[in-house]
This record gives structure tokens, C-alpha cells and sequence, in this order.
């Protein structure tokens, strides 16, 4: 009789040590898919919203704003509160159309079109 119950002991541990692995094993697929997601929503995220520093690192289709700033034209951001970029352009040498335009903030849609811009109106 001894030999059963040992025999059936043993079956026992062998069943719980084989579900055990399998759960450890699902858990872990599970853990590893999530933690793809994440990152994977993490870097549509960061490709979707790119920070920019005040140094002029700019997305291709980003939009600034021109406005005067200490007698002088400032690029501004997209928010029209950070600043992009400080120029040496007088406000009151451009003429009347644009400094009505700068009071506001005269509205550019590319980096190309501010270079632009800033190379007409520079000394």
C-alpha cells in the first residue's frame, strides 16, 4: 500500500510542479505583452509630441509666431508664450501691414517660411 500512496505522491507534486510552470509561464507571456503595449503607445506618443527647446530644434510642420518684443521681432512658438528664437530686427523698419500683423502675432507655418521671412526683413 505504501507503494501506491508514493507512486500517487509523487504524481501529485509532478502535476502541481507542471501547473505551476504553466502558470508562471502565462504570467510571464502576459507581463511581456503589456509591457510591449506600453512602449509601444509610449513612442506613438513621443513621435506624435515633440518637445522643443528654446534652441531651435523644430518639427518640419510646426507653427510660429512673429510678435515684438523690446522694439525687436521674436519667433514664438506654437503657444505664443515659449520662445523660439529672439531676432535683431527692428519691429518699427518693417513695414506698417506686418507691424499691425506682429501685434497679434503674424503667423508662420514652417520653418522654411520663417527662414524665409527673416531673411527679407535682416539687415
Amino acid at each position: 500500500m505504501e507503494k501506491k500512496y508514493s507512486i500517487a505522491l509523487t504524481a501529485a507534486v509532478l502535476v502541481c510542479v507542471a501547473l505551476l510552470s504553466f502558470a508562471y509561464r502565462a504570467e510571464y507571456r502576459f507581463q511581456e505583452r503589456q509591457a510591449l503595449e506600453i512602449q509601444e503607445k509610449e513612442q506613438e506618443a513621443g513621435s506624435e509630441e515633440e518637445a522643443l527647446s528654446t534652441q531651435g530644434d523644430a518639427q518640419k510642420e510646426e507653427i510660429f509666431y512673429l510678435k515684438e518684443l523690446n522694439g525687436y521681432v521674436a519667433v514664438y512658438q506654437e503657444d505664443k508664450t515659449t520662445i523660439y528664437e529672439y531676432t535683431s530686427i527692428p519691429a518699427e523698419e518693417l513695414p506698417e501691414e506686418v507691424q499691425k500683423e506682429l501685434v497679434y502675432g503674424k503667423r508662420i507655418e514652417s520653418v522654411e517660411k520663417l527662414y524665409g521671412f527673416l531673411e527679407n526683413y535682416s539687415s
